[in-house]
């Protein structure tokens, strides 16, 4: 433990836009202190300042810019408590997989392990209770683990428009049909990107595998932890009432906020007005929001009654992104109710959906830090 008793974390990935967003986030957290980076061989060794290229709109906070960028190796990671991944696909399996061997708990925003059957998908202010699946994760694991894990969080896409279902289904029973178009941010694809001759006076009607991703992962998510006759537990999509998700994906011409446009078909009969529907987004209060997660959003639900909002340039930092907002609830004439949900991507859609994963982790106990949390609370 530094000084002020909070908890040692590190970040994977740091260099990249996620990473970045997690720096910023957690330089700013009463629990948890940054304690190590870590990116690619050709930035370990270097200070952060000299391998970056940052992209945040804020300046790099004081003190990480001389931290060493360490290799993405546990033995680097020893001391932390918990460990936020910002890296690509491309490496994120290995290394996270490493990460978790070494007994570390590792908070992931890559989709590696996203369809594992023993690794919880968690979007923060819908399911954090799919956490009671990590102690048979680590007792299946070979050899057990004591205090290692992965979580993971969903694609930003899919983590926009789930809070609201989440909302609707809590006040209103089962949706049995569902149709999303997005309009994606061009941040998620990364950064360089996509190419500004692809994407400016444009809107690409395709981000490969975008679609499949939400249409599973909003089955994994609504759905329920069931434990067999055998007493292993498995993640049962269709535990609940079934569910069915046609999604369509576009990428365009805005840099932060993913806007998605959705119709959906409640089960009972009859469907809830308009009116009710808002009601029930603006009261909706999540599990992390009443646990006291210092990073969840006052309201996870903002409820706009204009009639052109919410708008990504005007709406995607609001409560600095960690909450969604919805606006244009309506009848909808061919299933029952339609509307418009914005979510920032890089902060609800990513880093801050891990960050609020970890504090719920921390306040449930399932992160071992012995003691370590009544000294961060106290001290935050």
């Amino acid at each position: 433990m530094q000084s002020g008793g909070r908890i040692k974390v590190g970040v994977l990935g740091a260099t990249g836009t996620v990473g970045q967003r997690f720096i910023v986030l957690l330089s700013q957290h009463p629990w948890f202190v940054l304690h190590a980076l870590g990116a690619s061989p050709r930035s370990a060794g270097k200070k952060y300042k000299d391998a970056v290229n940052w992209k945040q709109t804020v300046r790099t906070p004081n003190g990480v810019g001389d931290m060493i960028v360490k290799e993405c190796k546990a033995s680097e990671f020893e001391d932390c408590k918990i460990v936020f991944s910002g890296l690509d696909a491309d490496a994120a399996g290995d290394i996270e997989s490493e990460f978790r061997s070494a007994d570390l708990a590792v908070f992931s925003n890559a989709k590696n392990y996203r369809r594992d059957p023993h690794v919880p998908l968690i979007v923060p202010l819908v399911n954090p209770s799919h956490l009671s699946i990590i102690p048979q994760q680590q007792s299946l694991h070979s050899p057990p683990l004591k205090k290692g894990f992965i979580v993971t969080n969903a694609n930003c896409s899919t983590t926009g428009y789930v809070i609201p279902l989440a909302a609707l289904e809590k006040a209103f029973g089962p949706i049995e049909l569902l149709l999303v178009t997005t309009m994606q941010a061009i941040s998620g694809a990364g950064y360089p990107g996509i190419s500004s001759l692809d994407i400016m006076d444009n809107v690409v009607p395709y981000i490969s595998g975008e679609e499949e991703k939400i249409e599973w992962e909003t089955l994994k998510i609504l759905g329920g932890v069931t434990e067999g006759d055998d007493g292993i537990k498995s993640f049962d999509m269709h535990a609940r009432h079934p569910l069915r998700v046609s999604a369509s994906c576009n990428r365009v011409p805005v840099i932060d906020g993913h806007t998605e446009c959705v119709s959906l078909r409640f089960a009972h009969r009859p469907p809830p007005s308009p009116q009710q529907v808002r009601e029930a987004l603006a009261s909706y209060t999540p599990d992390a929001q009443t646990l006291g997660c210092p990073s969840a959003p006052r309201h996870a639900i903002t409820v706009h009654e204009e009639p052109d909002r919410p708008q990504p340039r005007l709406d995607r930092y609001y409560q600095d992104g960690a909450g969604v907002s919805v606006g244009r609830v309506r009848q909808c004439q061919v299933l029952d109710i339609k509307f418009v949900v914005l979510a920032n991507n890089v902060s609800i859609g990513a880093a801050t959906s891990s960050i609020i994963n970890a504090e719920y982790a921390v306040l449930k106990g399932v992160v071992g830090v012995e003691g370590e949390v009544e000294a961060a609370v106290a001290n935050s």
